[in-house]
């Protein structure tokens, strides 16, 4: 009896063992975490704010980059094309979860090369229920989770902003990228507004950097009052030049991002993308402590931020209305 329980006890410490020793393994890995950028350089996807948001957000749980945490940057740099083999590359580098800043081309080609790796999206600008990448937004289902932007339902709310802006706007371009979405439910949305408030939309298209000049032109011929722009990798990744072809056509613009503002467009509303960059560090965070995409809640945002830059409006001869102004959460002078 004592040299059966003597060789249970030595298996059972041999197993403890084993066990321990594949633990430490596993804690030694140094979990990996792709990121896939647009329309920019790697090195400059680093220093923009809302990666740099969604770095200091796994830093406040505790994530130091190249101790435990590694981060694996990749950009298309414009040429959506490329968004496959940079897809393919991660899943090959075995990442373990796979962040995008937004959805679109991006996330398909992501979609397309897994479907067992954790894909966080951190500003999805598409209706991600009605565009089939997730089942509900309470149960997504599959590996995609992350946050929404709720683009409809605020392009509609930037037309009435710029018309209170604009007033005697009745025209009004709206810049967007074809390649990068269909926009279906902004259009929808959009058009039924502007046919109530009496507006003529103008659909300018711009697929790359390239095309912008052209667009600008196609407005002023078109005699647009104004422009809008939706939400894409392009008018974000290129604010400096949008803004600047805006005023030098002396356009009126709206976009969805303060930067667009800061840059020198006259106004914007929405959610902050470096704060929901931000939040997206605590979907990582998750699913790298073993919890599956699929029972992660899509969120959306909790706040929306308007900002007005009074330089531009004296450029352009806008009195901007006070009561603007006092909504206004930044003022650009």
């Amino acid at each position: 009896m004592r040299a059966r329980a003597f060789a249970t006890v030595a298996l059972l410490c041999c197993l403890i063992g084993t066990s321990t020793a594949i633990n430490a393994q596993r804690s030694g890995k140094v979990p990996r975490v792709g990121v896939i950028g647009g329309s920019i350089s790697v090195s400059d996807m680093r220093a923009q704010p809302p990666y740099q948001h969604f770095i200091a957000g796994l830093r406040d749980l505790g994530y130091e980059e190249g101790r435990n945490i590694a981060f694996e940057f990749r950009s298309a740099e414009g040429h959506s094309e490329r968004f496959p083999d940079i897809a393919d590359e991660l899943v090959a580098l075995k990442v373990d979860v796979i962040l995008l800043a937004v959805c679109g081309p991006m996330l398909n080609a992501a979609r397309q090369a897994t479907s067992t790796i954790a894909i966080v999206v951190g500003a999805c600008n598409d209706d991600m229920v009605e565009t089939g990448i997730i089942s509900s937004f309470a149960h997504p289902g599959g590996n995609v989770t992350g946050l929404s932007k709720m683009a409809p339902e605020l392009t509609a709310k930037r037309l009435d902003i710029l018309k209170e802006m604009v007033p005697a706007a009745s025209r009004v371009a709206v810049l967007w990228d074809p390649g990068y979405s269909a926009f279906s439910a902004e259009w929808q949305v959009l058009r039924e507004r502007a046919r109530l408030e009496g507006v003529a939309l103008q659909s300018v298209e711009a697929r790359s950097p390239h095309e912008f000049d052209e667009a600008f032109s196609a407005m002023t011929r078109e005699r647009a009052d104004a422009v809008l722009t939706f939400s894409d990798t392009q008018t974000y990744g290129f604010a400096s030049r949008i803004a600047e072809l805006a005023a030098k056509s002396r356009l009126p613009m709206m976009s969805p991002s303060r930067e667009i503002t800061n840059a020198g467009g006259l106004m914007s509303y929405g959610p902050s993308i470096p704060d929901l960059l931000g939040r997206a560090a605590g979907y990582v965070d998750k699913i790298l402590k073993g919890a599956n995409p699929a029972d992660l809640p899509v969120e959306q945002p909790t706040r929306f931020e308007m900002a007005i830059n009074l330089k531009t409006a004296k450029v352009l001869g806008i009195e901007v209305p006070p009561h603007l102004i006092a909504r206004a959460d930044g003022v650009i002078e």
